[in-house]
C-alpha cells in the first residue's frame, strides 16, 4: 500500500489509484491494462529508413527515433511550448543522443528525457559553459522491437511529466469535428 502511494505524489493520480482499488473488477483496471499494452507501430526496416516517425498509440501523439541503431519514443509535443519534435534534428550533445525542438532549440535526451542546458559559474575562472539537466521534463515511453516489428508501450501516465499538458492539449485539438 505504501509502495503504491509513493509512486506519485500528486492528488490527480492518488485519486485514480483510489478509485482503481476500490473498483478492482471494473472498467478502470481493463483501461489501464489498455492504455499499457505495447501497439505495433512498424517495421523496423520502415522506421530506420524514416528515422523519425510520428505514430499514436492509445490515442496519443507519440514520435519514435531511430538514433545509432536504437530506437527511442516519446510524447510527440515538447514540453516547453508544445513544439512538434518531429520536425527537430537530432544531435549528440555530451555523449547523449538529443532531439533540438525547432521551435526554441530546447534539447531533450532520448533516452531519458531530461532537458538539458549550457550554464557557466561566474564564480570559476574557466567561462567554457557546462551542460547541465533540469532534470526529466518529456515523457517517454518503452519500446521493443520483436519479429522485425517495433512495438510502442505507454509510460505510466500517473506520474505526470511538464510535457502532459501539451499532449493532452493538442490530443484534444485533434478529436475535435471537422466542420465543412
Amino acid at each position: 500500500m505504501k509502495e503504491i502511494l509513493s509512486v506519485c505524489r500528486n492528488s490527480r493520480s492518488l485519486s485514480f489509484r483510489r478509485r482503481q482499488r476500490m473498483n478492482e473488477d471494473s472498467s478502470v483496471k481493463t483501461f489501464t491494462e489498455k492504455m499499457s499494452s505495447p501497439v505495433c507501430v512498424g517495421t523496423e526496416d520502415d522506421l530506420k529508413k524514416q528515422r523519425k516517425t510520428m505514430v499514436t498509440v492509445h490515442g496519443r501523439e507519440v514520435v519514435v527515433f531511430c538514433h545509432a541503431g536504437r530506437f527511442y519514443a516519446m510524447d510527440c509535443r515538447c514540453y516547453h511550448a508544445g513544439g512538434p519534435l518531429h520536425l527537430g534534428e537530432i544531435e549528440d550533445i555530451n555523449g547523449q543522443a538529443c532531439i533540438v525542438c525547432p521551435w526554441h532549440k530546447y534539447k531533450i535526451t532520448l533516452a531519458t528525457g531530461e532537458g538539458l542546458y549550457q550554464a557557466v559559474n561566474p564564480r570559476e575562472p574557466s567561462s567554457s559553459p557546462k551542460w547541465r539537466s533540469k532534470g526529466v521534463k518529456q515523457r517517454t515511453h518503452s519500446v521493443a522491437v520483436e519479429g522485425g516489428n517495433v512495438y510502442v508501450t505507454l509510460s505510466d501516465l500517473d506520474c505526470r511529466k511538464e510535457s502532459d499538458y501539451y499532449a493532452d492539449k493538442f490530443n484534444k485539438r485533434i478529436n475535435y469535428p471537422v466542420k465543412k
